[in-house]
C-alpha cells in the first residue's frame, strides 16, 4: 500500500478517487508543526537551529498518517507546489522520521491542477524533496521569528500601544504612511480648461483649447478665472478651421494569463474582493479541479493548455480572433524554481465553474486565459487640430475607434486611480477623450461652433491605496512573495494599524507611530531596497545559489546590537526623538510665521509629544497648570485643534454638578462633575461630537440602562454601551444591538428575543434535530424530497437515504433543486451508504484490505479550520 499525504481532505478525497485501490490518501490539513512561539525556538549561536513543535490541534491528523505510515510500503508526498507545500511536505516526513515510521521509499511529487491525467502523470514522476526550497522556507521562517522576538519586546517597553512588528508588514504598512504623507502635505493648484463643443455631419464633438495668444498651454497653464474667461472670449470670438487631421493605426495586446498578484488586483477592482478572500475562494476552485494552482507568480501556460484555448477561442468567436501564432509570455519571477504556469482553467470549455463568489472568481480566471490567447485589437486615433485666422488660438479634438475589437471581445483590465496630483495627468474627462469617436474631419472644414465652457479644476492629492494598488506596489518594489501579500495585508487589519475605509487604506495612530519609530531607529530594516534586496538573496537560496545560515548570519550580525543599543535608551530619550523626527507633521509652519509649537491654551507653554500608559499623545509643557492635550494623530491641520479645556453643556438637575464636553488623547466624551471619581463617557462614532448636548450627554452618563426583568429568571436585563459597540447583558450572557439608538429605545420584549437569539446562535443541544438550511424540493427522478443541511464538515444535500458534500466552489445560497439533484445522483452511483442511524455493532473484520487499518482517521479529523494555518 502506498500513503499519499496531501494538505486539505478536499483535495485528499479526489485524489484518492483517481488513483483507486492500492493508495490511501490522508489531509495535514496545512502546517503540522511550527516554532513555539517562546524564547529560543531559533538559536543564532548554535548555527540558527531550529525547536520545531507539533501543532497540539494537529495531533489526531499526525496519529492517522503515523498509522498508516507504519504499514505502508511508499509514502508519496504531493502537497502543494510551492516553498509553503515543499514545507508541510518535509514536517511530515521529519515527525514520522522521529517516531521511526517512515516507510524505507519516500517520493514527492507534484502537479499544478488536481485533475485525473495531471494526477496520473505526476505519479508518474517522483523526485525527492527540493532541499534549496526547503532551506529557503526555514531561512524565511527563521528571519520571521527573530525579528518578531527581538523586536517586539522592544516596541512594548519603548513604544507603549504597539503590538508587533515584522519584517514584511512593516515594510508594508510604511507605504501606507508614507501615502497619507503625501496627501496631507499636497498643496491643491487651481487650474482652468477651456473646452468648445463643436458639430459636424451632424455630430458632436468637443476639442480642447491647446494654444492661448501663441503659447502652447499644458494642463496647469490657465491658473485662474480671469486667464480663463479671456481663453473662452478669443475662442467665442475666433473662426476655427481644421488645420490638419492625423489619423495613426493603434494596437493592443491582451494581457498574460493570471498571476497570484495580478489576480488578486483585478479581483479587487472588478469584484471588490479583499486579497486574502481572493485566495480563498481560488482554493476551492483548485481544490475542485476547476483551476490550476493559485500560488504562482508565472505568466506561461502550458503547451497542451495554449492549445486549448485557442480551440475555444474559434469555437466561440471565429479564427479571425486566433492569432496566427500562439502567444508565449516571459514570467518576471526571479527565481524560476517558484515559477509555476499561470493560473487558468483546467478546462476552457467550461465557462462556468462553482456559484457565488467562486462562480465571479472563475469567470474571471476564464476570461483572462482566454483572452491572453486572442487576437490584438486594432484601433484607429484620430487628432485633429483647430485654428482661428490669426494662428494664435488652437483647439485640439482626439478620438479613437476600434475597427477590430480581438480579445476586447471577451475582456478589458481593469484600471487603478491615476496619481492625480501630477500635471501629466489630466481630469477623467481629458484621459477618455482618446475612447470618443469623432466625425470624419477633412482639412479646411469649418465644423459649427455651439458653445464653449471654461471650467474650474483642482490638482487632486494621490489616492490611499486600495488592496489592488498596494498589492501592485509590493510586487513592484520586490517585497514579500505571491504567497504572502494577502496574510501581509490581513496582519495589519488585524494589528489594527491600518483602517480600510471604501476599500482604501488609511493608518490609524497606532501604525503612524510605529512606522515613524522604526523609521527613526531602524531605517535600515524598513528601507524598501534592503527588504527588496533580503528577498532576493532568500531566492537565492531557493534556487541554490546561497547558503541559507549565511543569509541570516549577515542580517542577524547587524541586527542584534541594534535592538540592544535601543533597549539600553530611557524611554524619554525615545520619546524626544521621536517629537524630534514628527515634528514637521506634528507641528506644521503655519502662515503666520508664529511658532507651531506655542500651546494655544495658555500661550506660554510649548507643545511636544508625551509617551503615557496608552501611547502617544501631544500636551502642553506648563502642566498640570495647563492641561491642553490632544491625540497623537492630530497633525497636520488639525493641529491647533486640542483639549483647550472642557465645553460646558449645563447641569445635572439631579446631582446639580456640571456636565462638560471634553477632548482627550483618545477622543471625545462627556463628563460629570470634576476629580477622580468623575463619572465620564465615550461619545459614540454613531453619534458624533457635534451632536451632543446637555440631554444627550445625560442619556449617555446614565448608562448602563436596566430595561427591566427577565420574564423567566427575574434577573434585570441592561443595555449600555462597551469596547465593541452597544449590547445587551443577561445572566453573563450579552447580545450585539446595531445603533446606540438601540440602547435607549430597546423594550423588553425585542430584548429578551434578542438575547435568545444570541443564546441560540451558540450551538445545538447535543443530540437535538438538525434543521435544514433550506428544503430544495423533490428529487425530478426519485421524488425523495431534497434538503440543504449545514453538517459537521461544511454544507450538503440529502435525500433522506444518501448524503453529497458540497463542493467548496458551490455556493449553498445559490444551490438549485437539479444541482442538488445531481449531486445527489453521483453520489449514489458511486455506492454512497445509506444514511446512518443508530450505529450497529461492527463485525471484526477478516482482514484490513490493503493493508489500511480499520481505523478512518478522515473521519475523526477536526473541523477545517485547522488548515488556516497554511499562509496565503
Amino acid at each position: 500500500m502506498k500513503l499519499v499525504v496531501v494538505e486539505s481532505p478536499a483535495k485528499a478525497k479526489t485524489i484518492e478517487k483517481y488513483l483507486g485501490s492500492g493508495y490511501r490518501v490522508l489531509a495535514s490539513y496545512g502546517h503540522v508543526r511550527d516554532l513555539p512561539a517562546k524564547d529560543g525556538s531559533v538559536d543564532p549561536d548554535a548555527g540558527f537551529a531550529m525547536e520545531w513543535e507539533a501543532y497540539a490541534d494537529k495531533a489526531r491528523q499526525l496519529k492517522a498518517i503515523t498509522d498508516e505510515a507504519k504499514t505502508a510500503d511508499t509514502l508519496i508526498l504531493a502537497t502543494d507546489p510551492d516553498r509553503e507545500g515543499e514545507a508541510i511536505s518535509w514536517h511530515v516526513q521529519e515527525v514520522l522520521r522521529k517516531r521511526r515510521a517512515l516507510p524505507k521509499d519516500v517520493e514527492r511529487v507534484t502537479f499544478n491542477a488536481i485533475t485525473k491525467s495531471a494526477v496520473t502523470e505526476a505519479m508518474q514522476k517522483p523526485r525527492a524533496l527540493d532541499e534549496d526550497l526547503i532551506d529557503a522556507y526555514r531561512a524565511r521562517r527563521a528571519l520571521d521569528y527573530l525579528v518578531g522576538f527581538t523586536l517586539s519586546p522592544v516596541l512594548w517597553r519603548k513604544l507603549p500601544g504597539a503590538k508587533s512588528a515584522g519584517r514584511v508588514q512593516s515594510v508594508a504598512l510604511r507605504l501606507i504612511v508614507d501615502r497619507e504623507r503625501e496627501i496631507e502635505l499636497f498643496k491643491a493648484q487651481e487650474y482652468w480648461s477651456v473646452t468648445a463643443f463643436m458639430e459636424a455631419d451632424g455630430q458632436e464633438f468637443m476639442a480642447r483649447m491647446v494654444r492661448f495668444n501663441g503659447t502652447k498651454l499644458d494642463r496647469l497653464s490657465i491658473g485662474d478665472k480671469e486667464m480663463a474667461e479671456a481663453a473662452k472670449a478669443a475662442v467665442e470670438a475666433g473662426h476655427f478651421t481644421v488645420a490638419s487631421v492625423e489619423t495613426k493605426p493603434l494596437s493592443r495586446n491582451p494581457p498574460a494569463p493570471f498571476t497570484t498578484s495580478t489576480l488578486q488586483q483585478e479581483a479587487a477592482r472588478k469584484l471588490g474582493f479583499s486579497a486574502s478572500h481572493t485566495m480563498r475562494v481560488a482554493q476551492g476552485l483548485y481544490e475542485d479541479g476547476a483551476i490550476t494552482y493559485m500560488r504562482t507568480d508565472g505568466v506561461q501556460m502550458a503547451p497542451e493548455a495554449i492549445s486549448a484555448a485557442r480551440k475555444a477561442v474559434a469555437d466561440r468567436f471565429d479564427a479571425g480572433y486566433v492569432p496566427d501564432k500562439p502567444r508565449h509570455y516571459e514570467t518576471k519571477a526571479k527565481n524560476a524554481q517558484e515559477a509555476h504556469e499561470a493560473i487558468r482553467p483546467t478546462d476552457f470549455g467550461k465557462n462556468k465553474a462553482g456559484s457565488g463568489d467562486h462562480g465571479r472568481v472563475y469567470e474571471l480566471i476564464w476570461k483572462r486565459a482566454l483572452a491572453s490567447q486572442m487576437a490584438s485589437a486594432r484601433l484607429e486615433r484620430t487628432t485633429a487640430e483647430l485654428t482661428d485666422g490669426t494662428g494664435q488660438h488652437a483647439l485640439r479634438a482626439t478620438g479613437q475607434v476600434v475597427l477590430f475589437p480581438g480579445f476586447l471581445a471577451l475582456y478589458e483590465e481593469g484600471r487603478d486611480d491615476p496619481d492625480r496630483s501630477s500635471a501629466k495627468h489630466g481630469s477623467a474627462d481629458e484621459q477618455d477623450e482618446d475612447a470618443r469617436r469623432l466625425p470624419r474631419l477633412r482639412e479646411g472644414d469649418a465644423p459649427a461652433k455651439k458653445r464653449v465652457a471654461s471650467e474650474q479644476h483642482f490638482t487632486q492629492p494621490p489616492p490611499r491605496y486600495s488592496e489592488a494598488s498596494l498589492v501592485k506596489k509590493m510586487e513592484e518594489l520586490g517585497i514579500g512573495r505571491p504567497s504572502t501579500y494577502a496574510a501581509i495585508l490581513q496582519t495589519l487589519k488585524d494589528r489594527g494599524y491600518v483602517l480600510l475605509e471604501k476599500n482604501r487604506f488609511t493608518p490609524e495612530e497606532s501604525g503612524r507611530l510605529l512606522t515613524a519609530f522604526l523609521e527613526r531607529f531602524f531605517e535600515r530594516y524598513v528601507s524598501y531596497d534592503f527588504t527588496a534586496h533580503l528577498e532576493d538573496e532568500l531566492d537565492d537560496v531557493s534556487g541554490g545559489r546561497a547558503q541559507w545560515q549565511k543569509v541570516l548570519e549577515n542580517f542577524w550580525r547587524d541586527f542584534k546590537p541594534k535592538t540592544v543599543e535601543i533597549m539600553e535608551q530611557k524611554p524619554s530619550e525615545i520619546t524626544a526623538a521621536l517629537d524630534e523626527f514628527l515634528a514637521p507633521w506634528l507641528f506644521p509652519d503655519k502662515d503666520d510665521g508664529s511658532d507651531p509649537r506655542v500651546c494655544p491654551a495658555c500661550g506660554e507653554g510649548r507643545l511636544a509629544l508625551r509617551g503615557g500608559r496608552f501611547g502617544a499623545f501631544v500636551a502642553c509643557s506648563n502642566y498640570p497648570e495647563c492641561k491642553f492635550t490632544r491625540r497623537f494623530g492630530q497633525g497636520g491641520e488639525e493641529a491647533g485643534a486640542g483639549d483647550a479645556g472642557p465645553a460646558v453643556l449645563g447641569t445635572d438637575p439631579e446631582s446639580g454638578e456640571e456636565v462638560s464636553l471634553r477632548t482627550g488623547r483618545f477622543g471625545a466624551y462627556v463628563q460629570l462633575g470634576e476629580g477622580k471619581e468623575a463619572k465620564r463617557s465615550s461619545i459614540p462614532k454613531d453619534i458624533g461630537q457635534a451632536a451632543v448636548d446637555l440631554e444627550q450627554a445625560l442619556r449617555l452618563l446614565s448608562l448602563p440602562r436596566t430595561i427591566g426583568l427577565h420574564p423567566e429568571t427575574g434577573n434585570p436585563i441592561t443595555a449600555s454601551i462597551g469596547r465593541y459597540g452597544p449590547y445587551l447583558a443577561h445572566d453573563g450572557k450579552y447580545a450585539r444591538l446595531s445603533s446606540t439608538a438601540d440602547v435607549f429605545e430597546t423594550g423588553m420584549n425585542a430584548a429578551v428575543v434578542k438575547l435568545a437569539e444570541a443564546a441560540a446562535g451558540g450551538g445545538r443541544a447535543r443530540g437535538a434535530a438538525r434543521e435544514p438550511l433550506k428544503v430544495l424540493g423533490a428529487h425530478p427522478r426519485t421524488e425523495l424530497e431534497l434538503k440543504l443541511m449545514e453538517g459537521r464538515f461544511g454544507p450538503y444535500v440529502t435525500d433522506g437515504t444518501t448524503n453529497a458534500t458540497l463542493p467548496k466552489s458551490m455556493q449553498p445560497d445559490a444551490l438549485t433543486l437539479e444541482e442538488a439533484a445531481q449531486l445527489i445522483d453521483e453520489r449514489a452511483a458511486k455506492g454512497a451508504p445509506a444514511k446512518k442511524g443508530r450505529k450497529a455493532p461492527a463485525k471484526k473484520p477478516a482482514a484490513a484490505k490493503d493493508g489500511a487499518t480499520k481505523k478512518a482517521p478522515a473521519k475523526k479529523a477536526p473541523a477545517k479550520k485547522a488548515a488556516a494555518k497554511k499562509k496565503d
